[in-house]
């Protein structure tokens, strides 16, 4: 690949604030990218992925961060000295990005179509009926079903991998010579991830586009990169092919990043099955809509689900998006009502009672997004006395109670008086766990508890909610869309799809030797099945 054109030149750049810091938060950053390769930054949040990249585009907020130093040169235009309208008719034209959550890229109250079509109609002169016919032409090639209709939706009536494949087309509809995609797989699961991973290569090899592919996960980067890029804290650390970086990482952060990838080897043994029962589901059914003798407008989201979480055991729900995982989860938690069938949670069935304070208490749920979950206008200390004070405790007790609950989720106790705006995504959720842990549950319910964070941080996390079970015999279900993480946590797993059990048992037999077709289908959609990243070789079978 030498002999291609370079694309993109970043040469020693500094990123720093405004008005400048003590030290910039992005230092000396150079690496190149050539006509058709796919270069992968990787690196821990916070070490300057996406500013970098944002430097790029030409985003960097003009208040806050500044380029300080360097040259980034596309097609060998100094991009840092373009002028506002230049840098406008290059986005799209010669540079696009494919932003991480596509809600948030795409406008609400705009159809899918027409935010397509903006970009055209922006940067080109075609009449209306030919810049229609490209985007239908475009949304074909990204692989999106039934284009005249979907042509006319809003983001919010598509699917998330849907979403993301709409981002895509508005990036590449003009041909650019360079994408940058800002995580652009990290909450989609492993199937749709594939596609996605899959659809861009397809789409760079017709049209020779130079990838920069941001990310923090080295499944991901293993199954894309040319090579790669790692930095940490500003810092750029270490470059090299995808198999340098992979099989024989030369520096200790770099191989710290890539061990840190869950194996996809089952670790956990079954549970004992003469421990007791925490939690039994029977025949679960929830059906939304209603269903009468003329019309039926029902959907049913989840059916005849019946499996048992016993005392200290980690019971995994995997599927893809829409298989009716976190509406198990609710229906249990009595977050959402079952339609039919019994949720018994030590040895009570919980779905006819009316009064759940007990079932609060006895049940503690925590969600994907800490950031959404915690009150941003409660402090730490505030949030996790809540429940032990509606509960009669007393508040100096509760205080007490909160302080020693923070340590053992790693956190000093003196940061009860913070906010949760003051702390990185990987302490917040440890603060989340912790406002569950402290109301000493029998059963804790993680929905996507680790999706979002990178590999180290997660690791820390799983190995929390693993001493936490551990020292304190609480049961947890466990619902993910990461084969890695349900193999590297849960005793059993629970397969779901289009809201049925297809499958389920010890996870090192579910894992190892799938008996369903899903199951298998599931684990090949996984990036890099047969690579064990924590000792930098191919994965050996379990036994």
């Amino acid at each position: 690949m030498t002999d291609t054109p370079v694309v993109l030149a970043v040469e020693d750049v500094t990123i720093d604030t405004r008005p400048a810091g003590a030290k910039p938060i992005v230092r000396n950053i150079g690496f190149t990218v050539r006509e058709g390769e796919t270069v992968c930054i990787v690196g821990e949040s916070g070490s300057g992925k996406s500013v970098t990249s944002m430097a790029v585009m030409g985003l960097l907020p003009k208040d806050a961060l500044q380029v300080t130093g360097g040259r980034i040169l596309l097609d060998g235009e100094d991009v840092l000295q373009a002028s506002p309208a230049r840098m406008r008719a290059l986005r799209a034209s010669k540079v696009a990005m494919v932003f991480q959550e596509p809600m948030t890229a795409l406008n609400p109250v705009k159809t899918v179509g027409a935010q397509i079509d903006e970009v055209l109609r922006l940067h080109t002169r075609l009449p209306a009926a030919e810049r229609r016919k490209r985007v239908l032409d475009m949304m074909e090639r990204v692989h999106l079903p039934d284009v005249e209709k979907l042509y006319a939706r809003y983001p919010h009536q598509l699917s998330g991998g849907q979403r993301q494949r709409i981002v895509i087309a508005m990036a590449l509809i003009l041909r650019p010579r360079l994408l940058l995609a800002d995580e652009p797989t990290t909450a989609l699961d492993v199937t749709t991830q594939k596609q996605i991973l899959h659809l861009i290569k397809e789409l760079q090899e017709q049209e020779k586009t130079a990838v920069v592919f941001v990310t923090h996960d080295f499944g991901v980067v293993s199954e894309i990169a040319d090579r790669i890029v790692v930095m940490n804290r500003g810092d750029l650390v270490e470059t090299g092919t995808r198999d340098q970086i992979l099989s024989a990482p030369q520096q200790d952060y770099t191989r710290m990043l890539v061990s840190s990838v869950p194996s996809l080897i089952p670790r956990c043994d079954p549970p004992e099955p003469k421990s007791p029962k925490v939690l039994e589901v029977i025949g679960l059914l929830k059906r939304y809509g209603n269903k009468g003798l003329m019309r039926d407008s029902s959907f049913v989201a989840a059916q005849g689900i019946s499996f048992t979480v016993r005392k200290g055991e980690i019971t995994g729900i995997i599927g893809e998006s829409g298989s009716g995982k976190s509406t198990v989860a609710r229906c249990v938690m009595r977050l959402t009502e079952p339609s039919e069938g019994a949720v018994v949670l030590n040895g009570q069935d919980i779905v006819p009672l009316a009064n759940l304070r007990g079932v609060r208490k006895q049940v503690q749920y925590i969600f994907q997004d800490p950031y959404r979950s915690l009150n941003p206008r409660r402090t730490i200390g505030q949030s996790l006395m809540e429940g032990l004070v509606n509960y009669g405790v007393p508040e100096a007790e509760a205080r007490r109670k909160a302080a020693e609950t923070l340590e053992m989720v790693n956190m000093p106790a003196a940061v009860m008086n913070r906010f949760p705006h003051q702390f990185s995504g990987g302490q917040r959720q440890r603060i989340a766990i912790a406002r569950a842990v402290v109301m000493e549950p029998d059963l804790l319910i993680a929905d996507e508890a680790v999706s979002a964070l990178d590999v180290t941080v997660q690791a820390q996390v799983l190995k929390l909610l693993e001493d936490i079970r551990t020292n304190t015999g609480v049961s947890i279900l466990f619902i993910t869309h990461d084969l890695r993480v349900a193999a590297q946590i849960c005793n059993t797993i629970v397969v779901m799809s289009r809201g049925r059990i297809v499958e389920q048992g010890p996870a090192r037999d579910v894992l190892a030797w799938p008996a369903h077709a899903y199951t298998k289908a599931l684990i090949d959609a996984a990036p890099a099945p047969d690579w064990d990243f924590q000792n930098f070789r191919p994965a050996q079978k379990a036994l």
